[in-house]
């Protein structure tokens, strides 16, 4: 199998054309000397990719090239359409039209495998997710209203750098002007967003989580009893689940020792019994006393 940065060398000047030694070099972080020693790899392997160095110059390929299927396996054909599906879902750079090209000379049925939906149920931030990635993409600022955890809106300017999947939830990874430092923002409590003229320059992380980061986390040991009521839901959100005889699900689990558990275990109503620890089940009848203080006045 041919190394897989040629392939992607390769799938992007079927699609484009052209592209200079500069630009894929920065694509794929290496240096352009060895964008030229992948241009003579092609050119050996009998594929028609030839470079002109100088003002207008670039890595071309033969137009009018078909690439030859003999070259890859029936299993081979099969990896590169799902490879290159999958990247244009998460990267975007290369467009669909090139998996419709290689499906045709695979002789392939459209794969389609996996589809994935940005819109919430109110269809408010439909739009954010396209906003956020070209801000990210052009480095622009942008502005906008965040409500924190204490439920106060703030409005902040951020230096958008990363969308972050976490924990059923998505967020923007930023740097927040307003706090001078690196943030993480739920992108659910964004609203009035806001992409300004002003551009910026800063470098992305390759990983905005680390596993220091998370086991340096405070957590408590739970044990939580439900009814069947939330049976869907358990089997969804926990692993070691078991099942006792009345059809009473236990669940041991290790959660942040903060705010957020507790409103997590409210979302479960009166399905949930939490069994310990003692502080665990103060913070959950204190919960429960606050809201029928509520509901008596």
């Amino acid at each position: 199998m041919i190394e897989s940065r040629l392939l992607q060398i390769l799938f992007i000047l079927l699609e484009a054309g052209s592209a200079t030694a500069p630009d894929l070099a920065e694509k794929f972080e290496v240096s352009a000397r060895t964008i030229y020693r992948d241009v003579d790899a092609l050119s050996a392997a009998g594929i028609p990719v030839y470079a002109v160095r100088g003002k207008g110059g670039g890595i071309f390929i033969q137009e009018n090239y078909v690439l030859d299927k003999a070259v890859f396996s029936d299993e081979e054909q099969e990896e590169i359409l799902i490879a290159l599906q999958n990247f244009n879902l998460t990267d975007g750079t290369l467009s669909s039209s090139l998996v419709s090209k290689l499906n045709t000379l695979f002789k392939k049925d459209s794969l389609d495998w996996l589809e994935i939906d940005f819109s919430d149920w109110t269809g408010l931030r439909n739009q954010f997710f396209d906003t956020l990635q070209r801000a990210i993409i052009t480095r622009k600022v942008i502005r906008v209203k965040y409500l924190s955890s204490m439920g106060q809106f703030t409005e902040r300017e951020l230096e958008p750098l990363k969308l972050v999947f976490r924990n059923k939830a998505w967020y923007l990874y930023a740097f927040c002007r307003v706090r001078a430092d690196f943030r993480l923002f739920k992108i659910a409590r964004m609203c009035d967003l806001q992409v300004l003229s002003e551009a910026f320059v800063r470098e992305t992380p390759k990983k905005v989580f680390s596993e220091k980061q998370v086991s340096s986390q405070k957590k408590v040991e739970l044990t939580l009893l439900f009814d069947q009521g939330v049976a869907y839901r358990v089997q969804e959100e926990f692993n070691n689940i078991v099942e006792n005889e009345d059809g009473s699900l236990l669940v041991f689990i290790r959660f942040p020792d903060d705010e957020t558990t507790v409103n997590y275990l409210f979302s479960f109503g009166d399905h949930l019994e939490v069994l310990e620890p003692k502080e665990y089940r103060e913070k959950m009848v204190n919960r429960i006393e606050n809201l029928r203080r509520k509901y008596n006045t």
